[in-house]
């Protein structure tokens, strides 16, 4: 499977159930990877993929140092802008260099 195919297998519903889950029973393991690796098996997937399911829903929630999902949603949208100003602004330059000079 390619990468985004991967990254929509599973429903956000079932991600925001499983991190819930997590957090909800790490109380009854000796570690967080503990309780990540007992519930991962239930929802089908693997235990990285929980792990970083998890780890981004902390960075969410302030628990966690790190960039959160709508940071990340805004820089992508902040960057596709910048490509299209700079694709926008190479043709009008190119333009501007086609037409004959003014006398």
């Amino acid at each position: 499977m390619t990468k985004s195919k991967m990254a929509n297998r599973y429903s956000p519903e079932v991600r925001a159930r499983a991190v819930r889950m997590v957090f909800e029973h790490q109380g009854s393991y000796e570690t967080q990877a503990g309780a990540i690796a007992a519930i991962a098996p239930k929802i089908g997937c693997i235990p990285q993929t929980l792990s970083g399911w998890v780890k981004q829903a902390e960075k969410d929630s302030g628990m966690r140092d790190g960039v959160t999902t709508e940071e990340r949603d805004r820089i992508k949208t902040l960057e596709r802008e910048n490509r299209e100003l700079r694709k926008a602004s190479a043709y009008f330059a190119q333009a501007e260099l086609d037409r004959p000079l003014k006398r």
